[in-house]
């Protein structure tokens, strides 16, 4: 497998002086993602978790469920890498029918998106349950997050998406683009299932995040920076409950308080 990492030369001016040193710096590499034998899109990813992030690109793009999915073969190549993902029959031929060029910078979760309505296209609506968490949970596993951010630690340039459930984060990816680590979550979710929880993500919450968090049917998102406005009017309709400006001090709800528990112990269901 490819290094996810590696030292790097530079010159760092600290003090009033120039000095030579190196830095740890992330990779980011091509992967296309091909549905048997046809390349649908290529992101710019973080060369790890690459089996996670085709089953989540997958569930959250509408292309398959995991269990449409024959088999995922992991191929490097000189210029990157090459996830052969085999459909069964019906997905494939869904697949087929709203195939999209997505080639581009690790920034843009939308690029190939050949329509206004499939770009704005209201999330799947978040499914009732009981699941809700207080505002000492919140701040926790917002808390918590940096112990689950190695990649981070090192270069200072990668996003990290975890799931929290229990009382604790059980789960957490990270890649060099927002996007891309919520796909992989998703994906190590949906092959081992943990129940009801909360994605905790370290960047910022746009629409296309909301459609992936309701598509894998996460009743609380919470981030660390602001929302968008189309965001929060997402998942206001899809009954999302959106926090976000979360500190291990405080945060702001945007959406669907309800699951925001008043007492020091929350009910999950």
């Amino acid at each position: 497998m490819m290094e996810t990492r590696r030292p790097l030369p530079r010159l760092s001016f600290q003090a009033g002086a120039l000095r030579a040193g190196s830095r740890v710096l992330p990779a980011e590499v091509a992967v296309a993602l091909s549905y048997n034998g046809s390349t649908h899109a290529v992101m710019m990813a973080t060369p790890a978790d690459l089996v996670d992030f085709a089953y989540g690109f997958s569930l959250t793009e509408g292309i398959a469920t995991p269990d449409e999915i024959a088999s995922v073969d992991v191929v490097e190549t000189a210029q990157g890498i090459d996830l052969q993902i085999w459909l069964t029959e019906a997905a494939a031929a869904r697949q087929a029918k709203r195939r999209r060029s997505m080639a581009g910078p690790v920034g843009c979760g939308l690029c190939g998106i050949d329509s206004l309505e499939e770009a704005l296209r209201l999330p799947r609506p978040i499914a009732p349950s009981d699941f809700a968490l207080t505002p000492a949970q919140v701040m926790q596993a917002v808390a918590d997050l940096p112990a689950h951010q190695p990649l981070h630690d090192a270069t200072r340039a990668a996003h990290c998406a975890a799931f929290w459930t229990a009382g604790a984060i059980v789960a957490a990816r990270e890649d060099v683009g927002r996007h891309n680590a919520l796909d992989k979550l998703i994906g190590s979710l949906i092959r081992t299932p943990r129940g009801p929880g909360a994605l905790v993500l370290t960047c910022r919450t746009s629409i296309d995040m909301v459609q992936k968090a309701c598509v894998f049917g996460a009743p609380v998102l919470i981030a660390v920076s602001a929302p968008t406005a189309t965001a929060v009017d997402a998942a206001e309709a899809a009954g999302l409950t959106l926090i976000a400006l979360a500190r291990p001090d405080g945060f702001e709800c945007f959406t669907h308080p309800h699951r925001i528990a008043s007492s020091e112990a929350a009910h999950v269901a």
